[in-house]
């Protein structure tokens, strides 16, 4: 039998991921290049998953490997929370990352 993603669980997986990373729906659609937030929150819902392409990118922005992202019969990869200095320095990033994008 192959394995089989759970839509529903790696849905919420992203979505824990990036709100323990401070990401928010915007900064990701913005960062994916996405025309509207409306796909990443049907991949909360598990209506959806994200594509390769889009997963890939995901795992960049959170600093994760793909299989952290992606839930099904062989479970969840459980990735350590964030120290504090690793979030500081996601913090000074975006906000450097800012700076540069304003005309």
């Amino acid at each position: 039998m192959i394995p089989l993603i759970d839509r529903e669980k790696t849905g919420r997986q992203i979505r824990m991921m990036m709100e323990e990373r401070g990401i928010t729906v915007q900064e990701a659609q913005s960062y994916l290049c996405l025309g509207c937030v409306q796909s990443i929150y049907h991949w909360f819902s598990g209506k959806s998953l994200p594509s390769l392409d889009n997963l890939y990118a995901l795992s960049e922005l959170m600093q994760v490997p793909m299989d952290a992202l992606i839930c099904g019969d062989r479970g969840c990869v459980q990735i350590k929370p964030e120290t504090p200095i690793q979030k500081r320095m996601r913090f000074f990033y975006r906000y450097i990352y800012c700076l540069n994008r304003q005309p």
